[in-house]
């Protein structure tokens, strides 16, 4: 057997056919993490260019009305914290059947495209997408559970990215057992006894956990060659925080199981916070702070934990994960994209798929799903700009 695979026979009238009929390779990506040592690329510090917020019903509102504000015990107290209270009778689960995709990113988009810093042309050469698919590509070369699937169409020069849930995710999220909704549940339940809904407010857990709400960030960056437009959800702003200025004010909220054990913190420090670090890191978002609960569902202590420091529990562990091989890969994959999906056609896509141990491959589809740019946005983008404020007269 050759080193492809092929036996020689095989290739030999292989190599006798025209060149035109042989089929060209698909192009792939390999994913293994020593590919991507080396130093860490440019990534533009991420500039906030607006927000909004996702109300009670799920629907799409142009401002920040659903964003809450940190506030945490203070000084010296102990949280006595109880994550099980009002489940499940207070809680509003949103419906994961909507297939949302990129709908209330474009609605913004579409709002703000004549104020875009560098006009509409920059768009043209960006990309745009959620933080939490640009999460899935940073943690990729260290993953080893889940695999995932990226749709890509380009419109108008722009490059859009919006997940696809996996069948296997699919089945997963369809048989959830009754403790991993419950342990989502008290997830939120978190925020609740930690943020108030306006500044200097107190904390009010006594209400229903609903997660229809969100409130979202809009953000541009770079990463090498890269101009990014993506947005992320955001737990909460500090009122307290040193820089005012979005996203250096906002906090973000996780929980956690109690450690008891050396072993069970490196598997912490592997796994949940390379997970925290990527999504903070991508918004610019200074820190996370934790939670920590007891088998019971209290939460006993708080610890807060610098996103520029969480790659410090992990440096000396040569199990660990790099920053670096997480950033790497992640501006490989988005040139992978953009030299991959170079004809402009909303209604073309190009499904990136990925399974742990194996590369990214591609399919391409056409008028079907997975096509996720919806009608309403091209026919919007495709007519005029609206002439700017100071021409529309008295």
């Amino acid at each position: 057997m050759e080193p492809g695979g092929t036996k020689r026979g095989a290739g030999e009238v292989a190599a006798a056919e025209p060149r035109s009929k042989l089929p060209r390779p698909a192009p792939s990506l390999p994913t293994a993490a020593a590919l991507y040592a080396g130093p860490f690329p440019f990534y533009r510090r991420p500039s906030q260019l607006g927000c909004f917020s996702l109300d009670a019903q799920r629907r799409y509102r142009g401002d920040a009305r659903a964003l809450r504000y940190y506030r945490p015990p203070a000084n010296g107290q102990r949280p006595d914290f109880d994550l099980r209270d009002g489940y499940p009778e207070r809680y509003r689960p949103r419906d994961e059947e909507a297939r949302e995709g990129l709908d209330h990113l474009l609605r913004w988009l579409l709002e703000h495209r004549g104020g875009l810093e560098g006009g509409p042309g920059w768009l043209a050469g960006a990309i745009v997408t959620w933080r939490g698919h640009l999460t899935k590509l940073l943690t990729t070369p260290y993953e080893r559970q889940e695999g995932w699937q990226l749709a890509a169409s380009r419109f108008q020069g722009t490059l859009y990215l919006s997940e696809v849930e996996t069948p296997a995710a699919r089945a997963q999220r369809l048989s959830r057992p009754p403790l991993l909704r419950e342990l989502m549940y008290m997830g939120y339940k978190f925020e609740q006894y930690m943020c108030a809904d306006k500044p200097g407010g107190s904390p009010d857990p006594s209400g229903e956990v609903n997660t229809n709400v969100a409130f979202c960030s809009v953000l541009r960056s770079r990463l090498g060659s890269h101009p990014l437009l993506f947005s992320g959800e955001v737990d909460c702003t500090d009122p307290q925080a040193p820089s005012p200025e979005p996203p250096a004010c906002y906090v973000e909220l996780k929980t956690s199981k109690e450690m008891h054990s050396p072993a069970q913190w490196r598997s912490f420090y592997r796994h949940k916070l390379l997970k925290w670090w990527a999504q903070s890191f991508l918004l610019g978002v200074p820190s996370v702070v934790a939670g920590f609960r007891n088998p019971e569902g209290f939460v006993c202590s708080l610890k807060t934990f610098p996103t520029m420091q969480m790659f410090e529990h992990v440096r000396n562990d040569r199990d660990g994960w790099n920053p670096s091989v997480c950033m790497n890969f992640c501006a490989a994959f988005l040139s992978f994209a953009q030299n991959t999906v170079v004809q402009d056609d909303p209604r073309l896509v190009h499904l990136f798929s990925w399974e742990p141990g194996g590369p990214v491959t591609v399919s391409v589809h056409r008028d079907a799903p997975p096509v996720f740019l919806p009608t309403w946005y091209v026919e919007a983008m495709t007519q005029e700009l609206p002439p700017p404020p100071h021409d529309t007269g008295p």
